[in-house]
């Protein structure tokens, strides 16, 4: 029924009004969808220690190593270790007018994530043969709202640290190998010397 008069719309309106500021409190109370952002996780990590044995850097970055390969760095050494990282971004976004329509995006609902994605390779070598070879891939994510927003620097920290202790763990698990194969290296090259 539509009113004639202005006072009867002036009350329908107040009331949808009332109604609407309800209901965007009560969706706020009950938690709506609402999700808080995630902080990036600090990247539980054993205490670096160096290798059983000194390699050179022929490919790579001295100061975007895992920490266990940049401790056992040596300029004479005949292993070679050569290390590549590759980073990739990636973004989803709510659709703007999902948010727009949705109450509680003032509340801090997350209108989306941006993430980063490391990919490394390390490959530990004495000449043409190979040691060790190595690959590990870490994924960070982070929601953003209307109030904070990560910036891709802090992102591609959190990915590259990530990716580089996963490069750690699988050289440390794989330590018995490398300790093998470097003292049958080391045997040969006394065997020749002595011929």
């Amino acid at each position: 029924m539509i009113c004639a008069n202005r006072t009867c719309n002036r009350i329908v309106i107040e009331h949808v009004i009332r109604c609407s500021v309800v209901m965007t409190l009560i969706a706020a109370i009950a938690g709506c969808s609402v999700r808080q952002p995630t902080e990036i996780a600090q990247i539980e990590q054993a205490p670096a220690e160096a290798l059983p044995f000194k390699g050179r850097l022929v490919q790579g970055d001295p100061a975007e190593l895992p920490p266990s390969i940049a401790m056992s760095l040596s300029a004479s050494s005949p292993v070679t270790f050569s290390y590549r990282e590759e980073l990739t971004h990636d973004e989803y976004h709510i659709p703007l007018w999902a948010s727009a329509l949705d109450p509680v995006t003032l509340f801090g609902s997350p209108l989306g994530d941006y993430g980063v994605t490391a990919f490394a390779t390390l490959t530990i070598m004495d000449g043409d043969k190979v040691l060790g070879d190595y690959t590990a891939k870490a994924h960070v994510t982070k929601s953003y709202n209307l109030y904070s927003e990560p910036t891709h620097a802090e992102l591609e920290r959190a990915a590259r640290a990530a990716v580089r202790a996963k490069i750690d763990q699988k050289v440390h698990a794989d330590n018995a190998h490398l300790v093998e194969a470097t003292s049958a290296l080391g045997r040969s090259a006394r065997d020749s010397s002595g011929q």
